[in-house]
């Protein structure tokens, strides 16, 4: 079905578009994630037609700079794209210019070859300032993409290191991707994103030391790890496809075991934060500078009585 929008949606226009979407047009969904992003009129119709049961498979993958996180998603697109006739959707997470408000949303670019596969859909996001290395429209924009039928979703985050924990609360199964060469770094993340993990993957696996660095997260593993099942190591070479079948078998494991007991947990902290972000929406982050801009000149200037004044 061709469809042609206006700026802002008749009520005609948004039933099509949710039709479109359910049907999984490419044009619909990317109109839909726009409107959910920016806010705009019929948004809220759009998200509150969802099924939130929907069993899509989405999988979080994080880890710090450098560790081949692209080229590991890349390397699982193609793979599930030779095993079955499946749609696969990727959110990549780019960060937001503290300076310039702007965002490359360059791993379209590292994922080229997928591209324009009719069943490969990739997104990028900006995180707007966001924290924990996600954009602060995930929750939404990663339930838009369910709506359209696929079977797996894959969020990247920015990799910013240890503050990129959030993707655990909206995936099912949390990837944490390193390499070797950490030498005894190892011991210092453990304190972050290692306690995340549903699965761990050591990729680059052929470089030097790969083996005493598997070692000492495995050991590190069985040390600290406080749930009920150890979450596995995988090794790959995510450039060459090594391990990436092992890799989805793991994937499909975890998720048969703990879909129950993580959809809830996964649907009770998207409500949180969905709430919160509700009450949070009549603060405006510049008028808030303009006003300690002018404030701050004062000699009694307080933060906390400032705060509270608008609380």
């Amino acid at each position: 079905m061709t469809i042609f929008f206006n700026f802002e949606l008749t009520t005609s226009e948004l039933n099509i578009l949710i039709q479109s979407l359910r049907e999984g047009d490419f044009k619909a969904l990317s109109r839909a994630i726009s409107l959910v992003e920016n806010e705009s009129a019929g948004y809220e119709e759009i998200l509150q037609s969802f099924d939130s049961n929907s069993r899509n498979r989405v999988v979080g993958i994080t880890g710090p700079p450098g560790s081949g996180k692209s080229t590991l998603v890349n390397a699982l697109i193609g793979y599930l794209l030779t095993q079955e006739h499946y749609r696969i959707g990727v959110i990549a997470v780019d960060p937001t210019s503290p300076f310039t408000q702007g965002s490359l949303l360059g791993d379209r670019l590292r994922m080229s070859e997928h591209f324009n596969n009719p069943r490969v859909f990739i997104r990028s996001l900006a995180t707007r300032g966001s924290l924990g290395g996600l954009s602060d429209k995930i929750i939404e924009v990663i339930d838009v993409m369910k709506t359209s039928g696929f079977d797996w979703i894959f969020v990247e985050t920015v990799g910013v290191g240890q503050s990129e924990v959030e993707v655990v609360a909206i995936a099912d199964t949390t990837l944490v991707v390193l390499q070797p060469g950490l030498g005894d770094e190892v011991q210092t993340i453990k304190s972050g994103i290692m306690e995340i993990a549903d699965i761990f993957v050591v990729n680059k696996s052929d470089h030097e030391g790969a083996e005493a660095f598997i070692s000492s997260l495995e050991l590190m593993i069985h040390t600290h790890y406080q749930g009920e099942v150890l979450p596995p190591v995988v090794r790959t070479i995510a450039v060459t496809g090594v391990g990436i079948p092992e890799l989805i078998v793991k994937i499909g494991e975890h998720q048969t075991l703990s879909f129950n007991q993580k959809k809830i947990s996964v649907l009770t902290e998207k409500a949180y934060r969905l709430i919160s972000t509700k009450r949070m929406k009549d603060v405006d982050r510049t008028l808030l500078e303009k006003e300690i801009s002018n404030l701050v000149k004062k000699e009694d200037f307080n933060l906390y009585k400032f705060v509270k004044s608008k609380v």
